[in-house]
């Protein structure tokens, strides 16, 4: 931050090519059957419909509208569709084995423009690239790939919901990809809605998903945790994002609860306990709560008033501001005020940590490059430290939403 402006780095920013400007992105050997595909494809989602969906891929546009919000950099998950998709890829079901194929040709598409886009405004967009987890080899290889092309918002873990025929993120199939992100420093980012199974589109089946997807987002932590990928890999760093904040501290409690009776259990005799602690202490090593001081961080999107009262907890070094541009829950074009909403009446040092200084430090952005940009177009602290006593009508993202309490996830 500069002496009396906030350099601020939206953590959750989300963007993609407009369908057809995926093409030259493609090897020419899918370019046929990526205009057959494209010429019957229905977009189903209203917003990359609409006037607005250039903010994904209009360069211009973009900065000057996160210029506006006060933001001055973003770590950029993906929106729009990839060729060869059925929907967004954050939400897309695991590929068949016919799919494969063309699936991963339509992530290194999205892979090759996010690099060019983020190329345009150095210094101010971090991507994170996509990869699938069918075959890890390629996974891999593409991660190395992104991390020469410039990607430094590290890669997008995908989920690995129930029945989707994919190893359980716990599972030692996975584990190249740990080294490969560790051994380069990469994030593993695990963004909200990704890992949750289908349940169809029934007025109780869309308002389950809603209760249930943060929870199958957060499986990640535990698994990898649980499966030891931290003790592999001592520098190996998780991003849990948009999965709200305020589960953490309950979570790292239960999580080590069980760890340490479940490996307590396995020292004595036989008993159906000590069977499920058997051999857990060697394969994980240090305990959860541990593993989240040394390894894990959150991007908690639009972060609320309720879950600020536990930055302590949670680890002030952990959090991530971000405003999910340009989502409708996201805070933009009010950021100021929700950063006011959040963070008024907190400290300088608090409230510079949380709206930058951590994104910066764990997606290597250039803070002095970034402090003279913020210079101009920076909250003030005496903006973001005055209380918000009156909120946009037009908002609509839940940080201004009244009455939120700690979740139970």
């Amino acid at each position: 931050m500069t002496a009396d402006r906030y350099t601020v780095i939206s953590a959750d920013c989300h963007a993609g090519a407009d369908l057809l400007d995926y093409r030259p992105y493609l090897e020419k050997r899918y370019h046929d059957d990526f205009d057959a595909w494209a010429a019957t494809y229905v977009n189903p989602h209203e917003d990359l419909l609409a006037d607005t969906a250039d903010r994904n891929w209009n360069s211009e546009r973009r900065v000057a509208d996160l210029a506006a919000d006060g933001i001055v950099a973003e770590v950029i998950f993906p929106n729009t569709i990839p060729p060869f998709f059925p929907s967004a890829s954050l939400m897309a079901p695991a590929p068949t084995r016919e799919e494969l194929d063309l699936r991963w040709a339509g992530l290194r598409a999205h892979n090759r423009w996010l690099a060019d886009f983020c190329a345009l405004v150095p210094g101010r967009r971090a991507g994170v690239a996509q990869i699938l987890l069918n075959d890890v080899d390629r996974a891999v290889a593409e991660i190395r790939r992104t991390k020469e092309a410039g990607l430094t918002g590290g890669v997008m873990l995908p989920g690995a919901p129930p029945g989707s025929g994919l190893p359980e993120l716990y599972s030692a199939a996975y584990d190249p990809l740990w080294t490969v992100c560790a051994d380069l420093d990469v994030p593993v980012n695990h963004h909200g809605g990704s890992a949750s199974p289908p349940l169809g589109e029934e007025p109780s089946a869309r308002a389950v998903f809603m209760v249930e997807t943060t929870w199958f987002s957060h499986r990640a932590l535990w698994h990898l945790i649980f499966g030891g990928a931290f003790r592999r890999h001592p520098s190996l760093k998780l991003v849990l994002t948009e999965q709200g904040s305020g589960w953490i501290p309950g979570v790292i409690e239960m999580l080590d609860y069980y760890h340490e009776r479940l490996v307590s259990a396995a020292t004595r005799a036989a008993t159906a306990e000590s069977r499920f602690g058997a051999g857990l202490a060697e394969s994980m090593g240090e305990g959860p709560s541990r593993v989240w001081r040394d390894n894990c961080y959150v991007g908690a999107s639009f972060m609320r008033p309720h879950e600020v009262r536990l930055r302590d907890r949670i680890g002030l070094d952990k959090i991530m501001w971000g405003s999910d541009y340009p989502h409708d829950e996201g805070t933009t074009p009010y950021s100021r005020e929700g950063l006011r909403i959040a963070y008024a009446g907190l400290s300088q040092e608090e409230v510079a940590r949380m709206v930058g200084g951590n994104a910066a430090r764990v997606y290597g952005f250039d803070l002095p490059l970034l402090d003279a940009l913020a210079a101009t177009v920076g909250p003030t602290v005496e903006e973001i430290a005055e209380p918000l006593k009156e909120i946009p009508p037009d908002a609509t993202s839940p940080v201004f939403a009244l009455g939120g309490s700690v979740r139970v996830w």
